[in-house]
């Protein structure tokens, strides 16, 4: 039989690099965990980025209620009263239809008129929204409100 034997600085050598390659492998698969968390998808996400986060999806539908005037089911469907599931890739509601065409329309004219390129990335500084038109109603107004208010006969430019 071949016996090995080691001496004291073998030893030692052959334990340092055993040690490096556990310790290497264990900060290989911590790292790859820390590349695989990526933020939630969402489901039918169409005109919006497709990479969007929950926060600034959340600021755009809040957007969308302060411009609009209306709550969550204006657009989105119910799966549940009693429970208060919402089912927010359905597009069973027409208004989420309208809601998409608006969006692509004031990315058109951003795009066309503002020369606005990244409008898509949620950051830029759009110069057309829904409250630009909407103003916090459900249709925007058809006809500018009346510019015939009576006017004061004083003299703006005296001193009263």
């Amino acid at each position: 039989m071949f016996k090995l034997y080691l001496n004291y600085t073998q030893k030692s050598v052959l334990m340092k690099k055993t040690f490096l390659i556990i310790i290497c492998f264990i900060t290989l698969i911590t790292l790859s965990f820390s590349f695989t968390n990526k933020p939630p998808r969402f489901k039918n996400i169409k005109v919006l980025p497709k990479d969007i986060n929950k926060d600034e999806l959340d600021s755009v539908m809040k957007s969308f209620t302060v411009a609009l005037g209306v709550k969550c089911n204006f657009c989105h469907v119910r799966l549940n009263d009693e429970q208060k599931n919402w089912d927010f890739p359905s597009d069973a509601n027409e208004h989420k239809g309208i809601a998409r065409e608006m969006i692509a329309m004031t990315t058109k004219l951003n795009k066309k008129y503002f020369d606005i390129k990244d409008s898509k990335s949620l950051t830029a500084d759009l110069e057309v929204n829904c409250f630009t038109c909407h103003n916090g109603k459900v249709h925007p107004a058809k006809f500018p409100a009346s510019a015939a208010q009576p006017r004061n006969a004083t003299d703006s430019t005296k001193r009263q």
